[in-house]
């Protein structure tokens, strides 16, 4: 009786993790656990925190709608557990990095068109934050996702 040998592709070990993978890993988590830490801050009204701010620029953050609360909470949660994810080396990156545009989109737009930031907050200054995290976002969807194609990534 002559047996036959199975091969799967799913049993074939992923190929070494690149030194960058841990250098943009690291960093990100870094640059989006300030996110988190700003978002709980407001959230929980930190006196501490909330303390650096005027009546009007607080008025504007207490005023939130719901709307506006999600999709901030998508933008914040989704980057925190796409930089785990890309440390864990887990293909679910792309999908947390992808929902945390929807939250940036989402809450943008609550910002820039629905009830623009006060005047006392640099609305220039705001503005070109925003294009900053835009940009780091949308590198990092970009980057996970040429990691999930170059199999380092399952």
């Amino acid at each position: 009786m002559t047996e036959k040998i199975v091969t799967s592709n799913a049993t074939a070990a992923a190929p070494a993790a690149p030194w960058h993978l841990w250098v943009v890993g690291v960093v990100s988590l870094l640059w989006n656990a300030f996110g988190a830490y700003d978002y709980l801050m407001t959230q929980t009204r930190n006196d501490a925190y909330m303390g650096q701010f005027t009546p009007d620029q607080l008025d504007y953050f207490y005023g939130f709608p719901a709307w506006m609360e999600f999709f901030w909470a998508l933008g914040v949660w989704g980057a925190v557990a796409g930089s785990v994810l890309l440390l864990l080396r887990k293909r679910w990156a792309v999908h947390a990095f992808i929902v945390s545009l929807v939250g940036l989109v989402g809450s943008s737009i609550y910002s820039f068109v629905v009830n623009p930031v006060p005047e006392s907050m640099g609305s220039a200054g705001y503005a070109v934050f925003t294009a900053v995290i835009f940009a780091v976002t949308l590198l990092l969807v970009w980057y996970s996702v040429t990691m999930v194609r170059k199999g380092v990534l399952r």
